[in-house]
């Protein structure tokens, strides 16, 4: 499995989709589904029936996962970067492609 260049807590950019051009930051990211949760983006509503728990019942609403590529990571000016691996003092940090600044070390 490749590293992962997209990392829970990065802020994000969309790339594709009804959301397209929205950003947010990542939630959860599954890496066997190739995707990610990210906050205000993608929401799905669920039409829940009354139950016991839910004696009330109504519409759930929930950030849905997306496809990992349809998002980029966010440079420090908000537009969507590329991300690149580079070794800095011998240990592997991500950097983005446009800037060339660090995100992570």
């Amino acid at each position: 499995m490749a590293a992962a260049k997209i990392k829970k807590g990065d802020t994000v950019v969309v790339r594709s989709g009804k959301d397209k051009g929205r950003t947010g930051t990542v939630l959860q990211v599954l890496p066997k589904d190739e995707k990610v949760v990210v906050q205000g983006v993608n929401i799905a509503a669920r039409h829940r029936k009354p139950s016991q728990q839910n004696p009330q019942g109504g519409i759930d609403r929930f950030e849905a996962p997306m496809h990992i590529s349809k998002v980029s990571v966010a440079d420090k000016d908000g537009k969507p970067t590329r991300v690149r691996f580079e070794t800095k003092d011998g240990k592997k940090v991500r950097v983005a492609v446009k800037s060339g600044e660090t995100i992570d070390g």
